[in-house]
């Protein structure tokens, strides 16, 4: 029973390790030997819990993706009107500075050219889009938008200036920019008052 536990204690900060590891340094930068530092376990124990590198990855980017779709549907999925859903979203407290963990992915090459590894971030950018566009469609068929407005096309343009967003800051240094991009974001998006 207490190696079972001490099993399932290793497992966890394995995945643990990788996923700090993958947004900090890539999947390239991300060997095994740096996991097994930062997770404090020997390889034998990394081996007896996953088959190598790219299984443990995939568990890493499986978990961070779960935790991404978890903190957005906490805003997304509260009471009240779909704007201050969608602004809730927006304005959450997110670590700008060190990018989307999941939206960092699609910038590593290996990731992305690997099927199986890329598959829960495509799932989770296509969940986050699915779930914005019903959220926008609720405030078109409640009256709280009008207008010409395409419910994907807004859900669309919510990912992507979040994912810009952190583009923006990291590169300016500032979490200015993404702040920025996210109010005016919010006033195109503002309900028209008659």
């Amino acid at each position: 029973m207490y190696s079972g536990c001490m099993s399932a204690n290793a497992s966890e900060r394995l995945i643990e390790a990788t996923r700090s590891l993958l947004w900090e340094r890539g999947y390239v930068g991300t060997s095994p030997k740096a996991i097994q530092q930062a997770a404090g376990a020997g390889q034998g124990s990394m081996y007896h819990h996953f088959t190598g590198k790219p299984d443990l990855a995939l568990a890493a980017i499986r978990r961070t993706a779960e935790e991404m779709r978890a903190a957005a549907e906490r805003v997304l999925g509260a009471q009240g009107p779909a704007y201050a859903r969608i602004e809730a979203y927006l304005l959450r407290e997110r670590d700008v500075l060190r990018g989307c963990p999941v939206g960092r992915l699609t910038m590593d090459p290996e990731v992305i050219a690997d099927d199986e590894l890329r598959a829960p971030v495509d799932e989770t950018l296509d969940w986050l889009r699915g779930r914005l566009t019903g959220i926008v469609q609720e405030g078109l068929d409640n009256g709280e938008f009008s207008g010409p407005m395409r419910p994907e096309e807004i859900a669309s343009t919510v990912v992507a200036t979040v994912q810009g967003g952190y583009v923006l800051a990291r590169a300016s240094g500032s979490p200015a920019a993404f702040d920025t991009a996210v109010r005016g974001l919010l006033a195109l998006l503002s309900p028209r008052t008659p």
